[in-house]
């Protein structure tokens, strides 16, 4: 069974604004070895499925500059230093689409990319959301928010209308809890 690797050194090479790049320099418990490898730390991020009264999904169509297009998401960003996952989910919720929830539930968390980053996303169920403000979007956003209803979300999967990766974790992580525990996440009336 693989072991975890010795670090012998960590620098930090550069921070940007939503990331760290790092260099470690860690030895192989198979061969001793001493290697090079390249990180990006990152504060967390929080995805957030809300579901209204009515079953439907709030989703966020917004431009990724990534990939140069317009990606349908739910919303989501990062745990700030002073959040918690919990915190920094109702934040979002709020700011990208102006709902606000009766309950929050965790699903859990992915790691977007253990390779080369040391962060965790993690996933909520926004209970009971209704629209309760207006957005309150930064310089760098545009946002739109749309309603789908819930049984429609795996279609925009299949069709390819939703491709990004952790919201597709995301809905996967709904639809296990939700097939496997309707009292839990089920109807939110």
């Amino acid at each position: 069974m693989p072991e975890p690797w010795k670090v012998v050194s960590s620098t930090l090479d550069k921070f940007y604004r939503v990331f760290s790049l790092r260099t470690d320099r860690a030895v192989s418990p198979r061969t001793g070895k001493e290697h090079s490898f390249f990180i990006l730390e990152s504060f967390s991020w929080v995805n957030v499925i809300p579901v209204t009264p009515k079953n439907e999904i709030v989703l966020v169509r917004q431009y990724r500059h990534g990939i140069q297009d317009v990606t349908l998401e739910i919303p989501g960003g990062l745990v700030e230093y002073h959040d918690n996952p919990q915190t920094a989910a109702v934040r979002e919720l709020y700011e990208e689409t102006g709902y606000r929830a009766s309950e929050i539930i965790s699903l859990g968390y992915v790691h977007p990319n253990p390779a080369i980053q040391n962060n965790r996303c993690y996933t909520f169920v926004a209970k009971n959301a209704v629209l309760s403000g207006r957005q309150e979007q930064d310089e760098k956003e545009d946002i739109e928010v749309l309603l789908k209803p819930m049984d429609s979300i795996p279609a925009l999967i299949r069709d390819r209308e939703i491709t990004h990766a952790l919201v597709l974790a995301a809905f996967y992580r709904f639809y296990m809890e939700y097939q496997g525990n309707k009292n839990k996440i089920g109807v939110y009336q």
